[in-house]
């Protein structure tokens, strides 16, 4: 399934799809799955998940998900198996010219925290992001041939699912992403239940169904014990048709410092 990412899938449509509207959201005061993903490290109550490392898989071509995470980590590795999406990275920390806007979801976390500013959240976010790293979740270890010391903190967010072809395969690979942590590490994790499909662009992309239960079930089974599972249930998804998730979720987990035996 990877390659078929690499050959089609745009993240200039994800950006026009997924992340402008995120804007009009925002002006009309409402919430969506990606304001829900932005403000899951904003929350006061995750202030105790902090360390030296943190490791998202499947950045995508975003940055969303760490903005409020880089005031917890000094070190942050960003990672996808899509070239493209790395470069916009990649061209967002230089600051390149054409790179995509974040101010809206960065203004977004400085309002949860009521902390920080925006220029001081850009700057920290540029300075932390130490290595943007090839990625392919389905390896054991997803970063081959660079090894990457083990994490305090892992995020993903919209990745498993649709790197995965079926429910094996994705524990398969949720189980190399749970090897990327130091025991008694937090798992972030954020995602879509009962989702057959997602479009970007007019891309059509395959996903694995997930369901609370099975996750639930796989992370104690990979040594793992859920803290949070925040749930947000879809709109009518007849309005766009661009997917068929029925819910999104937010989850944090700790990695039990004796792990189950193989």
């Amino acid at each position: 399934m990877g390659e078929d990412h690499q050959a089609k899938f745009d993240p200039k449509h994800t950006f026009n799809y997924c992340y402008q509207f995120v804007k009009l959201r925002r002006a009309e005061g409402q919430q969506s799955p990606l304001t829900l993903s932005c403000a899951s490290l904003a929350r006061p109550s995750t202030g105790r998940y902090r360390g030296q490392r943190l490791i998202e898989v499947g950045t995508g071509p975003t940055i969303h998900t760490l903005i409020s995470a880089s005031q917890y980590y000094d070190e942050i590795v960003v990672s996808d198996y899509v070239d493209s999406n790395r470069r916009e990275i990649e061209r967002w920390l230089n600051a390149e010219e054409g790179c995509f806007d974040w101010s809206a979801h960065i203004q977004y976390i400085c309002d949860l925290e009521g902390a920080r500013t925006p220029q001081i959240i850009t700057d920290t976010l540029r300075q932390k992001v130490k290595q943007v790293l090839k990625c392919d979740i389905c390896l054991e270890n997803p970063f081959h041939p660079v090894t990457v010391p083990p994490a305090d903190c892992v995020i993903s967010s919209l990745c498993l699912e649709a790197a995965c072809k079926d429910r094996e395969s994705y524990r398969r690979s949720l189980s190399s992403m749970v090897g990327l942590l130091k025991p008694g590490g937090v798992l972030v994790l954020v995602g879509d239940l009962e989702e057959s499909y997602y479009m970007v662009g007019e891309q059509r992309f395959a996903c694995v169904n997930l369901s609370q239960e099975f996750i639930r079930t796989t992370l104690s089974e990979l040594g793992l014990d859920v803290e949070e599972f925040t749930l947000q249930q879809a709109e009518d998804r007849n309005i766009h048709l661009k997917c068929d998730y029925t819910a999104s979720f937010h989850l944090i987990a700790i990695k039990r410092c004796q792990q189950p035996a193989n």
